[in-house]
């Protein structure tokens, strides 16, 4: 790449999606309040989309000003069960609560993604995708969880598609990379297209 590029984030799978896409990002953890952000959105009515969005925005604000000329990439994952938003698990039983709620239905999943450069974003676009759980009865979840919960506690659904949470699943539409929290290809466009690529 020409451009510096910063992911502002701390996912690993965000980091390896572009390295493994040939791109070199330095990772930098955005410091805000994601939570306190989050609350106050919801309780203004922000939509499910406009909440990735804006939560993605955030994340990029200060790092594209501390860092000028360089593209900083900020992400964000909103997921939406019959109009109600989950967040990260905040413990094993918050897990058990979520899979039980998410247990033969289905859901969307929003992935917004905002470059910034020089303190305003530059570019922006939210991948969706709905999957559909099987029926998981509670025996089944539960030891769902003790095999996989320090590995999920991050994951918005309690599942990662790319290991055992593939299991869960009967149906699935959406792009991959979009559902692992990137959508990578819509980027990598982008990038393509301003010339980005050596």
């Amino acid at each position: 790449m020409h451009t510096p590029l910063i992911l502002a984030s701390g996912s690993e799978i965000r980091a390896r999606l572009l390295r493994g896409a040939g791109l070199s990002p330095q990772v930098i953890s955005p410091r805000i309040d994601e939570e306190a952000i989050r609350t106050a959105l919801l309780a203004e009515g922000a939509s499910p989309r406009d909440l990735a969005d804006l939560l993605a925005e955030m994340k990029t604000r200060k790092l594209s000003e501390r860092h000028p000329g360089a593209l900083v990439l900020g992400a964000d994952q909103v997921l939406d069960c019959d109009g109600q938003i989950f967040s990260k698990p905040t413990s094993p039983d918050d897990a058990a609560a979520q899979l039980a709620r998410l247990s033969g239905r289905s859901h969307r999943l929003l992935s917004a993604l905002v470059v910034s450069q020089d303190g305003k974003p530059v570019w922006r676009h939210i991948g969706e995708a709905r999957l559909t759980m099987h029926p998981i009865p509670e025996p089944e979840r539960t030891a769902y969880l003790l095999r996989n919960w320090p590995d999920i506690r991050h994951c918005v659904g309690c599942y990662k598609l790319e290991e055992e949470g593939a299991r869960l699943f009967s149906r699935i539409e959406g792009d991959y990379f979009t559902i692992l929290g990137l959508p990578l290809i819509e980027f990598l466009s982008w990038l393509r297209f301003r010339g980005d690529f050596a």
